[in-house]
């Protein structure tokens, strides 16, 4: 783990050294715009590195996607014989390049940067002895500075439930800590549970229970429990968090225009044999254009239909029709 602190804390400083330039070490609005930052372009450069990794990621989503027909198909085909629906399944994924522990990648290799971050700003506290404070390649003088450092005046290594010793040896009131850290959450909350709704709508909701639990649980379980470990977060792993989660909309909301999942409405017919009659909106009710298709689909009818002989005789004191004036017709 002192490799990944080592790692953290690099990215950190050369962000800092960086924006050191332009801001220098003043606070502004009683914040220090360099730390924070820092911590900002900390999360742009993981995710940057991680982008590509992102797109499989997606891509691999969106061939299970496609697959789940077939999957559906085995699993019925041999129900009771897991080792040869085991085989079949591994074959599959071969052929069609489909892995379905591509989408936990990104979020594994995201696991032991934040567990870094958290234990890099905790580290920061001002009775640290001196040789503690040059571990993972910090100066002294970078120590003091992001021990001090604040947002707003609370300090980025200051948490809501920090005691009352901790708030005095960092130089600022529990007051203005827990209000900081109080909106912090919240917005962590927010992004965390509009990132996992964008991707729950934009991917559809899964026919599965057990996968339909899954994506109840990252909707609503993630975020409230974020309710309970924000209250122990440092403000900079929050700053991190919400950064994070804002980073993952954007990114989302490109990938998933570039990589659209495959129809519902084709999955369901390629399931089923038949013609997905719910099509047209999530809740299987017609929409608009479905509507368009069965009238038209009714037109199409009436006019294959056999015309009765009595409609072709000509009314009682009708003209005759020429075949000239019935082609002007």
């Amino acid at each position: 783990m002192a490799v990944i602190y080592g790692a953290i804390s690099a990215i950190l400083l050369f962000w800092h050294a960086a924006w050191r330039v332009l801001f220098g070490d003043n606070a502004v609005l009683g914040t220090n715009w360099s730390w924070v930052l820092g911590i900002v372009f900390l999360v742009l450069t993981v995710r940057g590195v991680l982008f590509p990794v992102y797109v499989k990621q997606i891509k691999s989503q969106r061939a299970m996607q496609a697959l789940q027909p077939r999957i559906k198909a085995l699993q019925e085909k041999h129900k009771g014989d897991r080792e040869t629906l085991q085989k079949e399944l591994v074959e599959l994924y071969r052929t069609e390049r489909a892995n379905p522990l591509m989408g936990f990648l990104p979020m594994l290799v995201q696991i032991p940067v934040f567990l870094g971050l958290f234990h890099v700003l905790r580290h920061l506290k001002p009775t640290m002895p001196e040789h503690m404070k040059t571990l993972y390649g910090w100066s002294v003088t970078q120590f003091d500075s992001a021990s001090s450092a604040t947002l707003f005046g609370a300090p980025i290594a200051a948490s809501f439930r920090s005691t009352g010793q901790e708030l005095s040896l960092l130089g600022t009131d529990g007051i203005t800590v827990r209000l900081v850290a109080a909106i912090l959450i919240v917005a962590m909350i927010a992004t965390t549970y509009l990132s996992s709704r964008q991707m729950i709508l934009r991917t559809g909701w899964s026919e599965d229970p057990q996968q339909k639990m899954v994506q109840r649980l990252m909707l609503y379980g993630i975020p409230l429990s974020l309710l309970v470990s924000g209250l122990i977060f440092p403000i900079g792993v929050i700053i991190y968090w919400v950064t994070t989660n804002l980073f993952s909309l954007g990114q989302q909301t490109w990938v998933l225009r570039k990589y659209p999942p495959p129809p519902a409405s084709a999955a369901a017919r390629t399931a089923t044999g038949r013609p997905d009659h719910g099509a047209g909106t999530a809740g299987g009710r017609p929409d608009r254009g479905a509507k368009v298709t069965a009238g038209a689909a009714k037109a199409a009818k009436a006019a294959d239909a056999p015309v009765p002989a009595k409609s072709l005789a000509p009314r009682p004191g009708a003209r005759p029709t020429t075949p000239r004036k019935r082609a002007k017709r």
